[in-house]
Parts: C-alpha cells; sequence; structure tokens
C-alpha cells in the first residue's frame, strides 16, 4: 500500500438505495482507515460495514438510522469527530501455517525479478491485513504496507483452484476457502478452515483481522482481545441493529453449533417426502442479513412478502423457513399430519386430487399426496409448513443460496424433509390474508438513486424511465437480465470493485442492466446507474421473461 495517501480523506457519499450508503475514499489505505473509524463507533441501525477496493458500503435499517442520519454519522467518523469515538477493540490475529508449493511461484518470482526463496521470505515476513471479503464466502482480499509488489493475473484463468491455494494477485493475496475457477497465481497451500458452514462466524478472516503466515503444515490459530468472549464482531450478525456493538471487532474463534451438516441430517425426522421437486425447490426464510462483509449474500426468499403471508396462515413467525417452488411442478407426501399453506404464484393446488385455494391453511393428512402444479401466473410460490420447515442452519439461516452453494441443496426427488416446533400462535379460524393478485403483463418498479448514476449519458438516464423494459430467459434467484435500449456510458474506465445490495442494477459495457436478486454477489465492478427501491424487489421473484417494466423514481420516504 502506499504511504503518500492521506488515510483521513473525506468521503464522498453516494447513495444505494434507500437501504444503504455507499462512501467513497481515494485508496485502499483510507478504505481501511474509514471502516476501522466506522467500525469504532457503530450507531443503532446498522446492519453491516463491507469495505471494498476504494468503497465502504452501509447497510441500514432505516426506520432506525434514515440516510441523513447515516451521512452525518460516516462524515462525523471520517473526520474523527470527538462523538465519533468508541471503545477501542483490538483485531483478530490470525496466524496461518502455508507449504508454499504454488504451481505459479516460480514464474511469479521471475516476473518481480526475485528468487523463490526471496518471494517466500518477504511473504512470510510481511503483516497482512484483511481488507475486504468478496468473490465467495470466505475469501478476504489480505493487503501489507511490507508487500510492495503489483502481480499480474493469469492471462487465461485456472477453471478449477484447489481449496486452500494461496495465491498472488495485484497488491493481494489470498486463499481460496473452497474449489472454485480463479486466476490468482498460486505460491502455496493452506489447510486452514478459512470458511466452515456450520460455525456461528463461517469465516476465519474478516475486514480488520492481522494475518501472518508461518511455514508448515496448515494450522490456523487465533488470538486476540475479541477472543476472550466478548461479543465483538468484524463481520456482522443478523440483529445488529439493536446496538451496532457486534461489528466493531473481529468474531471469535469459531463453533460449530451442530456438528457437521452431514451428522445434523441423519439425524432429521421427515415432516414430508419431496416426489419431485419440479424446476426448482429450495428451503428459504428471510436469508442470512448482515454478512456481506464475510462474502456472504443475503440470500433468502425472493417474494419475502409471500412467504410472510404463508407462514402467518399457518401460525409461524413470519420468518421461517419454507418452501420456494419455482414454476411449479412440486409433488410431495406427508409423513405426519401437517398444515399448510401456499402463497405467491397461482397455479393448481390440490392435496390427494382435491383442489384447495392459495391463501388459506390446510390441513395435509399423513399419506396425502400435495401436488403444486405448473404455474399460470408468476414464477415462485411458498409453501409454508406449521413448525417451519427444517434443514441445516448455516450463518444463521437455512436458506439455500444457490450462487454460493450455502445453506441446504436443491430439493429432490425422494428427499425427506423435516418439520420443526417452532410455531407461535394457533392456525387462524377464518381467511385473514387477503389474496395475492397475480402480476400484470406490465409492471411499474420504483427506482431509488445509484451511486454511479453519473457514468452515464442523459438520454440513458431519461431512457431508464421513459422506455418499457422486457424481461429476458436469462433470470434467476441471482439476478434478472432486462432487454431495452442500450443505456449509454459517458466513459469507458474501469470500476474498483465496490459493494452490492439486492436490487442493485449494474451496467455492463454492452448497456444491458442486470438486476441484482437475493443470491446476487456482495461485490460487483460494474457501475450502478439505480438500485430498484425496498418496496418493489419482490415482484422480481414473479417476473416471468417478456413481462414489460417501466420504472419510475421512487418517493423520498
Amino acid at each position: 500500500m502506499s504511504d503518500t495517501t492521506d488515510p483521513h480523506t473525506t468521503p464522498r457519499l453516494l447513495p444505494m438505495g434507500d437501504r444503504a450508503l455507499l462512501a467513497e475514499v481515494g485508496s485502499l489505505e483510507a478504505v481501511l482507515a474509514l471502516r476501522a473509524a466506522l467500525a469504532a463507533s457503530i450507531p443503532p441501525g446498522v446492519l453491516d460495514i463491507v469495505p471494498a477496493a476504494r468503497t465502504v458500503l452501509v447497510h441500514l435499517d432505516p426506520a432506525l438510522l434514515p440516510l441523513p442520519g447515516a451521512r452525518s454519522w460516516v462524515t462525523g467518523a471520517a473526520a474523527g469527530a470527538p462523538d465519533a469515538g468508541g471503545p477501542a477493540v483490538a483485531p483478530t490475529e490470525v496466524t496461518l501455517d502455508i507449504v508454499y508449493d504454488g504451481p505459479d511461484l516460480a514464474d511469479t518470482a521471475r516476473l518481480l525479478g526475485l528468487s523463490a526463496e526471496a518471494v517466500v521470505q518477504r511473504h512470510r515476513a510481511a503483516e497482512w491485513t484483511v481488507a475486504f471479503a468478496g468473490f465467495a464466502p470466505g475469501f478476504a482480499y489480505l493487503v501489507s504496507r511490507d508487500w510492495r509488489f503489483d502481480v499480474p493475473r493469469l492471462d487465461t484463468p485456472r477453471t478449477r483452484v484447489p481449496a486452500g491455494a494461496v495465491g498472488l494477485a495485484g497488491e493481494f493475496t489470498g486463499a481460496y476457502p473452497r474449489e472454485t475457477p480463479g486466476g490468482w497465481r498460486l505460491i502455496g497451500t493452506t489447510a486452514a478452515p478459512l470458511f466452515e458452514p456450520g460455525a456461528e462466524f463461517p469465516a476465519l478472516l474478516t475486514p480488520g483481522a492481522r494475518v501472518r503466515f508461518a511455514a508448515g503444515r496448515a494450522r490456523a490459530s487465533a488470538s486476540g482481545a475479541s477472543l476472550s468472549g466478548a461479543s465483538a464482531s468484524g463481520a456482522s450478525v443478523p440483529g445488529a441493529s439493536a446496538s451496532g456493538r457486534e461489528l466493531a471487532g473481529s468474531p471469535p474463534l469459531r463453533t460449530a453449533t451442530s456438528g457437521s451438516l452431514e451428522a445434523e441430517e441423519s439425524l432429521r425426522l421427515g415432516g414430508f417426502r419431496v416426489l419431485e421437486p419440479g424446476l426448482l425447490a429450495t428451503i428459504q426464510d428471510l436469508g442470512r442479513p448482515g454478512r456481506a462483509s464475510q462474502g456472504i449474500a443475503r440470500s433468502g426468499a425472493l417474494d419475502r412478502a409471500a412467504l410472510k403471508t404463508a407462514n402467518r396462515l399457518v401460525g409461524n413467525p413470519e420468518g421461517a423457513a419454507g418452501v420456494e417452488v419455482t414454476l411449479g411442478g412440486f409433488r410431495a407426501s406427508a409423513d405426519k399430519p401437517a398444515w399448510i399453506a401456499v402463497a405467491g404464484a397461482w397455479g393448481d393446488i390440490r392435496i390427494d386430487g382435491r383442489r384447495i385455494d392459495p391463501y388459506v391453511a390446510h390441513p395435509w393428512p399423513a399419506g396425502a399426496e400435495l401436488h403444486i402444479d405448473w404455474f399460470v401466473h408468476g414464477v415462485r410460490a411458498y409453501l409454508a409448513v406449521r413448525g417451519g420447515v427444517d434443514g441445516p442452519s448455516v450463518a444463521g439461516s437455512r436458506s439455500t443460496d444457490v450462487l454460493a452453494r450455502l445453506g441446504p441443496p436443491a430439493l429432490r426427488a425422494g428427499r425427506s424433509v423435516g418439520v420443526r416446533a417452532d410455531a407461535v400462535d394457533p392456525v387462524p379460524p377464518a381467511d385473514v390474508a387477503p389474496w395475492g393478485a397475480p402480476p400484470d403483463e406490465e409492471v411499474v418498479v420504483e427506482l431509488a438513486p445509484g451511486p454511479r448514476a453519473d457514468w452515464f449519458s442523459a438520454s440513458a438516464l431519461a431512457s431508464l424511465y421513459e422506455a418499457v423494459w422486457m424481461v429476458t430467459d436469462k433470470a434467476d434467484r441471482v439476478g434478472v437480465r432486462l432487454e431495452g435500449p442500450p443505456l449509454e456510458r459517458v466513459g469507458t474506465g474501469e470500476l474498483p470493485s465496490e459493494g452490492m445490495v439486492p436490487g442493485a442494477m449494474q451496467v455492463p459495457p454492452s448497456g444491458s442492466p442486470t438486476v441484482l436478486l437475493a443470491d446476487g454477489p456482495v461485490t460487483g465492478g460494474y457501475p450502478v446507474i439505480a438500485v430498484v427501491a425496498d418496496g418493489s424487489l419482490d415482484a422480481f421473484a414473479q417476473l416471468r421473461p417478456g413481462t414489460r417494466i417501466r420504472f419510475r423514481h421512487a418517493h423520498a420516504r
């Protein structure tokens, strides 16, 4: 990192929709300083702090911290205002044992004009800091003042990089938590548990942690004030909005809450058995908010309102897990008597051949077959079972993240699915939920401001709101690509990766926008022209290819 950049640069504050704020600074060093200042002074209403290459993204609960208040807090923390300080929290210190056996070590040394032994010595002698996470859950970008090299990525990325590979790219070093494609130059291997899905804090390396590499067989150790049992957590925890203090430091040592996922699965009692999953059926609750700083997306039900409604109808907490059925074709048989409700997309629903209504609670007798037929309107329906659908909990959620491959796998024929005992209310004696309405062929969606609108021409901004956009067939839980007039950029420069949110409308050089959804990446390098307002985001769960969309400006809250 450069020593000449002032780490206390006044940030440029940019809107990221109606529930986040992007603070842009001039260097990675300034990002680290701002992230530390923010983490030491977190007010109620801050859900997550997500550093990136040149920005820090702050996720908010606007009911507790509206955007004007968030702006004042970020500005004050950056300036070192007297009220911006908080109790000091020592960063986590992590030692990763490494074997320098990477296939690119010799070539990297030649590129740097050093011997392989010199590269190893300098890499091991440096004190590294986790700058930010991204790319994959638990993948940390490490920087060091002691490392002054800029290492080019491979010309052709590998299609398979093994878990535990340690690499170099640009000014960063990092270790791959799992097997994945990648273009970093690999210099070594560690067997440290970089990401443990069953742990309370799955990611070992979180922003602000200090890391050293030690020669030897792979083993991870950690120490520091935050490991003594204090509740400080550098990676946010769902519910952190109550006090915000959990974000101040780094997470304690991770301990698995229920053993391995395989062992947990083998002990689960069935509530129903899947006969046919249809196109895609996954377990979803309300997701993993507040984990983006660990590289973990929110995930969860795309149509949150539909899941909440189905759960209320059977007396569950609104956030209980249910089954998200995509396009229908789902069949299951009850192992024991249950109450169910289906909400969301529209199609024929039957129990043992008898048609039942959506948005109504129904008994599901033991041995009876439930058939959620192919949908006539919409894309996703939610099956709630009284007590809540069971499944392995990963990072505080039972949701399936299809991009990151977190959570329980997609349901398949023959799988037995457990039902919990988490109901909190009786089944309503009468229909208490209004029936949902099938989506129109043309939908109006509200857009809140995005941070990079100034990257686009005036005509592009006009077209965004004047044109009729079409949903393409490139649509899934990660994002929805739209078809319409190309949105022209003012310039063609590269944007360093920065934090993303569900609803972010990214525009690649082609000019065709993509709206990120719940399983979308937590960071991205395409400019965001606008963000779908949170109140309109659920609508994207039900938009079929060919649906027309008109955008309008979101009303100021």
